[in-house]
């Protein structure tokens, strides 16, 4: 696990990570977790989900894709948010431009768990406007269903107290 918190090790990872998947430069923010061995990235957002939260996320998505040798899957763990400040405009374009970007490559799972109902409308809106890319995203509200669906191991998903 690549977890970017343990600012002691940090660049021990980054190093493992450079020279796992050939990553340069590539700084995972705190609510960013990357997975190699079971090809998976997992953003946990915090607080106030709002553009600039969405907009790291989607730079440092757009870096680790342009960087890995390997397809990997995602995973987006909303339960720890305590507010959303987006709008449908901006989760329409946010959607066109991932399809975009993504466009022509190895096909990856997007599991977005979420309680809240805006996000969960987000993310089924999301989900919507992937379809037909190779980006297949669906909004899960349990977390065991996220894990079978991903195939990974339920422990992988939850979150460290």
């Amino acid at each position: 696990m690549y977890q970017s918190n343990d600012w002691r090790r940090r660049p021990q990872i980054a190093a493992q990570l450079n020279e796992i998947n050939g990553m340069k430069n590539i700084n995972l923010p705190p609510d960013v977790e990357f997975y190699e061995d079971i090809h998976l990235i997992v953003w946990r957002p915090r607080g106030l989900v709002n553009k600039a939260a969405v907009n790291k996320i989607i730079t440092v998505l757009g870096e680790v894709e342009t960087a890995s040798k390997e397809p990997f899957n995602r995973f987006s763990d909303t339960v720890g948010a305590d507010a959303v400040d987006l709008n449908f405009e901006y989760i329409i374009s946010v959607s066109l431009y991932r399809r975009r970007f993504y466009d022509k490559r190895p096909p990856i799972k997007s599991a977005i768990l979420a309680t809240d109902a805006t996000l969960i409308h987000y993310g089924k809106v999301h989900a919507l406007l992937t379809q037909g890319s190779p980006i297949n995203v669906r909004v899960f509200q349990n977390r065991s269903e996220v894990a079978q669906w991903l195939n990974v191991p339920i422990e992988r998903l939850t979150p460290d107290s």
